[in-house]
């Protein structure tokens, strides 16, 4: 997945400007970002504080670490059970 070029920190900040009175339009305008994209961080991280962000990306990243874990362990038992099942 690509990488933003925004921090989410900028992010929050850029949301909070909306929120304060400054218009949608000129808000993405300013920053040269589409509408969809302003929208899309409006609901990840709409309502969140710059602490709450960080910790929403510590954990994503700890889960995606533990979906990869447990996708390596699910194919060790496959393979353990395929080896186990053959006749020697």
């Amino acid at each position: 997945m690509k990488r933003s070029r925004f921090s989410e920190e900028q992010i929050i900040s850029l949301l909070k400007q909306q929120e304060s009175g400054v218009a949608t339009a000129d808000v993405c305008r300013e920053l040269g970002i589409s509408s969809a994209t302003f929208y899309k961080w409006k609901a990840k991280f709409g309502g969140l504080e710059v602490s709450d962000a960080r910790r929403l990306k510590a954990l994503e990243d700890e889960n995606a670490k533990q979906k990869k874990l447990l996708a390596e362990q699910m194919l060790d038992n496959a393979m353990l059970r395929d080896v186990a099942s053959k006749k020697w």
